[in-house]
């Protein structure tokens, strides 16, 4: 399997309309986030898939920008949203936004695809960069308390590994995934230039709701 950007990208090419068809419904805990802000004036989602998520943020924000690295997936989240969003061909690592401009994000079951931690901590630098001094983001990764895995509930450091994805007819799609430890990923928000405001774990994904460090109250 290759390890890289480029190779997750494949991935999700390859199997992204089969993926999209599996992913109807917003997150309940994307919804709570959603529904607690305050009135928003440009909301991002990164790793936008099918545009789930990018459809809720439609009705927060006055702009919605979607970015996700798969022509797939976008093509399905042009099917879903049409013109409430504008959607981006882009590098979670590399957002192509300006600095301080988004008021609202959400970033969820994306960041743990990245296939390094120098990519990750990018990421999260990217997302500090582009909030703005009142902006918050919800951001979301699989962990070691996930049941899927058989992982010591006090680990301090997670691990990499590959999540198979089933087409229809069989074929099987490995994807890269790093499965964080709860406090792995604690302290690395905390490294980033990311400021935490609560921290929880549901259904086996850690979720952080974070501001970029200094710009708010």
């Amino acid at each position: 399997m290759d390890r890289s950007r480029a190779g997750v990208r494949r991935t999700y090419e390859r199997i992204g309309a089969h993926f999209s068809k599996t992913r109807e419904y917003a997150w309940p805990e994307v919804e709570a986030f959603v529904d607690d802000a305050s009135a928003s004036e440009t909301a991002l989602d990164i790793g936008c898939g099918n545009g789930r998520h990018a459809e809720l943020l439609a009705d927060a924000a006055d702009r919605v920008v979607g970015l996700d690295a798969s022509r797939a997936l976008l093509s399905a989240a042009t099917d879903r949203v049409g013109d409430r969003a504008a959607l981006v061909l882009g590098d979670a690592a590399r957002l192509p936004l300006a600095d301080d401009c988004v008021d609202l994000a959400v970033y969820v079951a994306t960041l743990h695809h990245l296939p390094s931690a120098d990519d990750r901590r990018a990421s999260l630098d990217e997302l500090a960069r582009v909030l703005g001094p009142d902006g918050r983001a919800l951001v979301s990764v699989w962990s070691t308390a996930h049941d899927r895995f058989d992982a010591a509930e006090d680990a301090e450091t997670g691990f990499d590994t590959t999540v198979d994805w089933t087409l229809p007819g069989g074929e099987t799609v490995p994807r890269f995934y790093h499965i964080y430890a709860p406090a792995e990923f604690e302290r690395e928000l905390a490294a980033s230039g990311l400021a935490t405001e609560s921290f929880e774990l549901s259904s086996g994904n850690c979720y952080a709701v974070v501001r970029s460090e200094g710009k708010g109250p």
